[in-house]
């Protein structure tokens, strides 16, 4: 997997630009957020986050949608279920991952992270195709952005905990950690 340094984006993602991103204030990368994501919520497969991240979710298509529609969200990268990989925002760019945020004290993690959705819920178990992806995408990320170490992964839920609660407990931070280190020593 390769991230070109200079663009942001991965050439081995499916490259789906998102409007939903802007300027960083100060052009730093130093974290990595994972999140989770289903539309609609526990149906994977279905196109729908693309759409939202896209502004093309059509809030008649399902109720849960009407409530979101409206929203302007993004993230860097989705992994679906597969081990797919697609990019909507370049990493040099601010993507909309995170809301109100907080980090080892600094506030608006946006400004300085990328965020990794995974197509999943809090409760079902994310796929051996997923962890497989996931893990050479932030060996990548970590090269190319060395002031992301493994102190700066860190879940949705770590940065805004009174509003977020992925990537849940289903998610095995052993198994991703172990895959990131045994891949450094090997």
């Amino acid at each position: 997997m390769q991230i070109d340094p200079l663009t942001g984006w991965c050439a081995e993602a499916l490259h789906s630009p998102s409007p939903n991103c802007n300027a960083r204030p100060a052009g730093e990368v130093s974290l990595l957020v994972i999140h989770n994501i289903s539309l609609p919520p526990g149906q994977f497969g279905t196109g729908e986050v693309a759409n939202l991240f896209l502004n093309r979710l059509d809030p008649q298509a399902h109720p849960y949608f009407a409530g979101i529609a409206h929203l302007q969200v993004s993230a860097h990268f989705l992994i679906a279920r597969d081990g797919s990989l697609t990019q909507f925002v370049s990493c040099g760019e601010r993507a909309w991952h995170a809301g109100v945020s907080c980090f080892a004290g600094r506030e608006q993690c946006n400004d300085f992270s990328l965020g990794i959705e995974l197509e999943g819920t809090d409760e079902l178990p994310y796929s051996d195709a997923q962890y497989e992806t996931l893990a050479e995408l932030t060996r990548e990320l970590m090269r190319v952005y060395p002031a992301i170490t493994p102190e700066r992964i860190c879940g949705h839920s770590d940065i805004a905990p009174a509003r977020k609660t992925d990537p849940g407990p289903a998610f095995d931070w052993t198994r991703y950690r172990a895959a990131l280190l045994a891949e450094v020593s090997a």
